[in-house]
């Protein structure tokens, strides 16, 4: 019988590594903000918060947060060491990214970041109406704000995703 196709034999190595590609490539496409304003997340977490978002929390509410809190630490004369931008479609990203060197270069010390946001979030309008404002944390705080997604960054070569749900 006569082989009409002649198929080369493929390495296991190049099949993972073309797959490998293609599939870093289909990662990529779903965060449009990776590789601009933060890296490729090489950690990423599911948090899930028993809270609902607020039936107030809009884009413009979002936005307003974001500013709120950049507000915050330039009445205190305080330079952050951090920028906050609120992106997506319907703003429902929050980016954290450092703006120096060695700050926030660890896992451990971005989630430090998140937790010290805890009681600058505590100050905004919407929280401190809240009942019990001290029983949620950042992320609470942003799911109740209708965000969906947090990624803090060193802003240099580490990032990490938090899904709110």
């Amino acid at each position: 019988m006569r082989q009409l196709f002649r198929l080369p034999v493929v390495s296991g190595s190049l099949v993972f590594a073309v797959l490998l590609s293609v599939l870093s490539v289909q990662a990529q496409d779903f965060d449009s903000h990776a590789g601009y304003y933060y890296p490729s997340p090489q950690t990423r977490e599911t948090y899930v918060s028993d809270t609902t978002p607020d039936a107030e929390a809009t884009e413009s509410s979002r936005a307003a947060f974001v500013v709120g809190l950049a507000a915050q630490q330039f009445q205190q004369n305080h330079v952050p060491g951090y920028h906050l931008f609120a992106k997506g479609d319907h703003l429902e990203k929050l980016i954290i990214v450092a703006t120096g060197d060695g700050q926030y270069d660890t896992l451990f010390r971005l989630r430090a970041l998140l937790a010290s946001l805890t009681s600058m979030a505590r100050g905004t309008p919407l929280f401190s109406q809240t009942a019990e404002p001290y029983r949620y944390n950042f992320l609470d705080f942003c799911k109740l704000m209708g965000f969906s997604q947090v990624t803090v960054s060193n802003g240099k070569d580490m990032a990490h995703q938090i899904f709110i749900r």
